[in-house]
């Protein structure tokens, strides 16, 4: 019998926050668990196992990021709403980085419980609405939109893992960067006649 009051959403903001707090690899069923003073089989009547777990707090930070990102843009366009979206990928990033983790693995998840999740379906629409203002058209677009994610994620990535040891300060650089991805999507290069549509 499932005990009174846990739930697979409060299940999943414990993991979330563990992961948070000692990183995504470190998430494990007895950890959580004994963060909610219960026994490893409680967690079962909740949630699959711990591939269900990370995906459900993948989920939960698709939905998160999302939110903050689109709280962000609201109301901008072009390099103003490219600098929010940036920066609002990157303060999630620093803040929560065992869910930023989480949003960046392949998962395994319920199919049904996937689809009810808004998070990654409006994070696509989001950026995709962003940079039309750039005026791209397929399939530079999904080339601009793989770009941009890479930049984030890359500089994020680094960042965190203490990457940037150089004198030059990280934020000096993060305003370079965005300014370079601007000026890259404003002058978006044409493909030639035989590259593939």
């Amino acid at each position: 019998m499932a005990r009174a009051g846990l739930t697979a959403d409060r299940v999943t903001l414990a993991a979330a926050e563990l992961a948070d707090e000692v990183g995504l690899e470190h998430v494990t069923m007895s950890a959580v668990a004994r963060r909610l003073g219960v026994k490893d089989a409680s967690l079962y009547a909740h949630v699959r196992g711990l591939e269900d777990l990370r995906g459900r707090i993948a989920l939960l930070a698709a939905d998160e990021k999302t939110l903050r990102i689109a709280e962000a843009i609201a109301g901008r366009a072009g390099k103003d709403a490219l600098v929010a979206y940036a920066n609002a990928w990157r303060e999630y990033a620093r803040d929560h980085p065992g869910r930023y983790a989480a949003t960046q693995i392949p998962i395994q998840i319920d199919p049904e419980l996937a689809a009810k999740a808004p998070g990654p379906r409006r994070a696509v629409e989001l950026t995709y609405g962003m940079l039309r203002a750039y005026a791209l058209q397929e399939p530079d677009l999904t080339d601009a939109v793989r770009l941009m994610r890479s930049t984030l994620h890359g500089f994020t990535s680094l960042e965190a893992a203490g990457g940037f040891a150089h004198q030059r300060p990280a934020e000096d650089s993060w305003v370079r960067c965005l300014d370079a991805l601007h000026s890259l999507l404003e002058r978006w290069p044409a493909r030639d006649e035989g590259d593939p549509a």
